[in-house]
């Protein structure tokens, strides 16, 4: 039983720290970055979500991966701001850590995803 607890414990902890790699951002602040254009947004949900509507300005990860450096600044230091469908989802992460790998260090995540977003009533725009 003793093993099963610490299992158990094991187990929630790395989903803990898994879940906190990257801050959160909300989507009101998502939206004040994306006026000032102070920051890369990437949405990494799939193209015909992104199609039916994305936040304004974002960058549709499954046509930048391939070359994503081409696709975001020189200065390492920009706002990254990743997201994906809705709290549960875990596709940011492949954007986010990929802009990671390439040395940015100012990676987060709107984790209310689009979902979310259109909550909140916030504008979207089309894909191109």
């Amino acid at each position: 039983m003793k093993k099963i607890i610490t299992l158990l414990a094991a187990a929630f902890i790395s989903a803990s720290v898994y879940a906190g790699e990257f801050a959160d951002i909300s989507p009101a602040d998502v939206l004040a970055a994306a006026n000032a254009k102070s920051a890369v947004i990437i949405d990494a949900n799939g193209p015909a979500s992104y199609q039916a509507g994305h936040v304004p300005g974002a960058l549709s990860f499954a046509s930048i991966k391939s070359n994503l450096a081409a696709s975001l600044p020189a200065d390492k230091s920009t706002l990254i701001i990743a997201y994906c469908g809705n709290p549960k989802c875990g596709a940011y992460l492949q954007a986010a850590k990929a802009a990671q790998k390439l040395g940015y260090t100012n990676i987060k995540h709107m984790s209310a995803g689009i979902s979310g977003w259109n909550d909140a009533k916030l504008p979207t725009e089309p894909g191109k």
